[in-house]
């Protein structure tokens, strides 16, 4: 993923309510969103040069996404990041034990954010700091940064989630996250990439010949078990492709 917005209320009848989109370019071959057939009670988009994923569920109530930090001189780490959200929706070890693992091999892998979601619990770990946190209550975002960057298309999308959190829909999460808007030069963030690069990722829904948002979910989980999760893909210029719609 290259956007995350989440509401974390734990306690609260529907204790997460986010919204997230994954871009990447149109020529890498995924899966939408589905059930592994190789992984009992795993349902998620899949990498098909990796084997990986960036969001998805697992049995038990197990959650996990990510995202990439942004830095183009960053070294490759020679694992896909993807592995990192596969392994824990596919393991049965708690979220601590994960995240000791993750810690002692972060260097295998380029910067990542990582969300994970377990027995009524939220941790976020950020490769560079190396420091797990487990997350109070609030409303959260995740772009190509550490959590809560104030990058203009962060800041928006979080407050457009922040005025539905009291009555959450799947068609009101996939619309925030449908904006095109850039946001204005003087507001980009430097990250190395170059001015015209920065305005084309500044905007919460990208869309251009090679490279944009492939796919835009939306997740509601409610304290009694149910969650409900809905992806749609896109392709070139933002061009629809499909929608799949999932209760669980």
């Amino acid at each position: 993923m290259c956007l995350i917005v989440f509401a974390w209320r734990p306690g609260h009848p529907v204790p997460l309510v986010l919204a997230a989109n994954r871009d990447e370019f149109y020529a890498r071959p995924s899966l939408p969103l589905g059930h592994w057939q190789d992984a009992e009670g795993v349902h998620a988009g899949r990498d098909l040069e990796a084997g990986g994923t960036w969001l998805g569920l697992g049995p038990n109530g197990r959650f996990a996404a990510l995202t990439n930090i942004r830095d183009p001189g960053q070294p490759l780490g020679r694992r896909s990041r993807g592995d990192l959200v596969a392994r824990f929706l596919t393991s049965q070890v708690s979220i601590d034990q994960y995240l000791d693992d993750i810690g002692s091999r972060a260097g295998e892998y380029s910067g990542f954010n990582l969300l994970l979601g377990a027995a009524g619990r939220l941790c976020y770990f950020n490769q560079r700091e190396r420091l797990p946190r487990e997350l109070a209550s609030g409303v959260y975002g995740l772009s190509n940064a550490g959590l809560d960057t104030p990058w203009p298309k962060l800041l928006k999308a979080k407050a457009a989630l922040a005025a539905q959190v009291d009555d959450p829909r799947p068609e009101g999460l996939l619309a925030l996250l449908r904006d095109p808007e850039r946001a204005a030069d003087g507001a980009l963030p430097d990250t190395g990439v170059g001015l015209a690069t920065e305005s084309l990722l500044s905007s919460v829904f990208i869309a251009s010949e090679n490279y944009g948002t492939r796919a835009s979910t939306a997740l509601i989980v409610r304290a009694e078990g149910s969650r409900r999760i809905v992806e749609r893909s896109f392709g070139p210029y933002g061009g629809a492709l499909g929608e799949v719609d999932l209760s669980l």
